[in-house]
C-alpha cells in the first residue's frame, strides 16, 4: 500500500474503532495531531505507535509544534519561545541568536522524534509587515534576510535532530489582515514586490534543501484570482519552475475558511492537488473527511510517493525518558527558558491548523 494523498485528524487522545478504518483508506496518508490528541508523553506513544503499526509504509504523523502561541504539547515537553524572540535577540546579538534558534530546532525535533511524531510543520518564513494579528510573534522579523538566517538554522538543528523542515506560509502570509481561518485574505501587491521581499526565505531555505513547504490560503490578486494553495501558477510555475523545488508540498487545512473558494471539500481536494499539492490537510471535520475518501478518485502519483517517503522522521536513538535526562536536552531548555514566551491560545487554537 502507498501513502495516499489526504492527511486527517483525530477526535481524542485514543484511536477509535472508525478512526482505525478511515486511516487505513488507501487514499490517506498521514495523521496530523492537535492539543486534543495529547494527555502525556506515555499516552502519546502509544498514539503514535498505534498509528504507524496500521500500515506498511507507516503513516506520516504531523503536528503544528512552532513553539510559543502554537504549541500543541506541553507537559513533560519543553515551552518553546515564539519565533519573535529570536528575531528580536538576532538585532541585539545575532550569533546568539543564530546558536539558540539552531539549538532550539534540535530540541524540538528530538522531543517529538522521542514520541513517534514523524515532523513539525516549521518554520514559518512569513515576513512581519505588522498587519497580521493571525501570525503576530509566530514570525521572526520583518528583514526577509533576518527571517532567512533564522529560518534555516532552525531547519538546521532539527535535521541534526532526523527531522526534516516544512517552511511556510508560501509566497507569504505577512501583509494581509485577514486570518485565513476564518475569511480569504486579499494581497494586491505585485509579483515583482512579492519576489523581492517575500519570496527571499523561502529561495533561500530552498537552496539549502528546504525537505517541504505548505503554501498560504491567499489570493495575490494581481499574480492569480486563485488562493496560493489552489494555484498551478504559484505551486508549478513559481514554486517548482522558478525556485526548482523538489520537495513535498503539503496544502493548508482544506476545511479553513480562506479555502471556502475551491468549492465543496472534494473540490477543495482537486484543486489542491491538480495545483501541484502532494498531500491535502483535512481537519476538525470528519463527516468531510469521510465524504472526501468515498468522493475522491485519484492514482498515486510515483514522484508524489518518492518525496513523501523522505517525510518520515528519524526513529531517535535515545527513548524519550533518556532524552528528559541526557545532558544537551538539559542545557538547551536552560538556555532558552529565559526568553519570553508568549501565553497558549487556550481552548481555540486546538481548532486551528498551521
Amino acid at each position: 500500500m502507498s501513502l495516499g494523498p489526504i492527511m486527517l485528524d483525530l477526535r481524542g487522545a485514543e484511536l477509535q474503532a472508525d478512526e482505525r478504518e478511515m486511516l487505513l483508506h488507501p487514499l490517506v496518508g498521514g495523521v496530523i495531531l492537535f492539543a486534543r490528541n495529547y494527555r502525556d508523553p506515555e499516552a502519546l506513544i502509544s498514539l503514535t505507535s498505534q498509528i504507524h503499526e496500521l500500515r506498511s509504509p507507516a503513516l506520516l504523523i504531523a503536528v503544528d509544534h512552532e513553539g510559543g502561541r502554537v504549541q500543541r504539547f506541553h507537559q513533560g515537553f519543553t515551552r518553546l519561545p515564539p519565533s519573535r524572540c529570536f528575531g528580536d535577540l538576532y538585532v541585539q546579538d545575532g550569533s546568539r541568536a543564530l546558536a539558540l534558534v539552531e539549538n532550539t530546532g534540535w530540541l524540538l525535533a528530538s522531543e517529538l522524534l522521542s514520541v513517534g511524531v514523524d515532523l513539525s510543520f516549521t518554520p514559518v518564513l512569513d515576513l512581519d509587515a505588522g498587519i497580521s494579528s493571525f501570525l503576530g510573534d509566530r514570525v521572526y522579523h520583518r528583514s526577509p534576510d533576518i527571517v532567512a538566517r533564522l529560518g534555516q538554522r532552525l531547519m538546521q538543528g532539527m535535521g541534526d535532530a532526523g527531522m526534516v523542515a516544512v517552511g511556510k506560509h508560501f509566497p507569504g502570509h505577512g501583509n494581509v489582515k485577514g486570518d485565513s481561518h476564518h475569511e480569504i485574505p486579499l494581497d494586491d501587491r505585485s509579483y515583482e514586490a512579492i519576489l523581492m521581499a517575500d519570496l527571499l526565505p523561502f529561495e533561500r531555505l530552498i537552496n539549502a534543501g528546504l525537505a517541504a513547504v505548505m503554501p498560504a490560503h491567499v489570493i495575490y490578486s494581481r499574480v492569480d484570482d486563485k488562493p496560493a494553495g489552489f494555484s498551478p501558477l504559484w505551486l508549478k510555475q513559481v514554486l517548482r519552475g522558478r525556485l526548482n523545488f523538489q520537495g513535498v508540498i503539503f496544502s493548508d487545512d482544506i476545511s479553513m475558511a480562506g479555502a471556502e473558494i475551491a468549492g465543496s471539500y472534494t473540490e477543495r481536494a482537486y484543486s489542491a492537488l491538480n495545483a501541484g499539492c502532494d498531500m491535502v490537510l483535512v481537519c476538525n471535520n470528519q463527516t468531510a473527511a469521510g465524504a472526501l475518501l468515498d468522493e475522491l478518485k485519484v492514482n498515486a502519483d510515483p514522484a508524489s510517493q518518492t518525496r513523501l517517503m523522505r517525510m518520515r522522521g528519524a526513529r531517535p536513538g535515545l527513548s524519550y525518558t533518556e532524552l528528559c535526562n541526557s545532558e544537551r536536552r538539559v542545557r538547551i531548555a536552560s538556555e532558552i527558558s529565559g526568553l519570553d514566551v508568549a501565553a497558549e491560545l487556550g481552548t481555540a487554537d486546538d481548532s486551528i491548523a498551521s
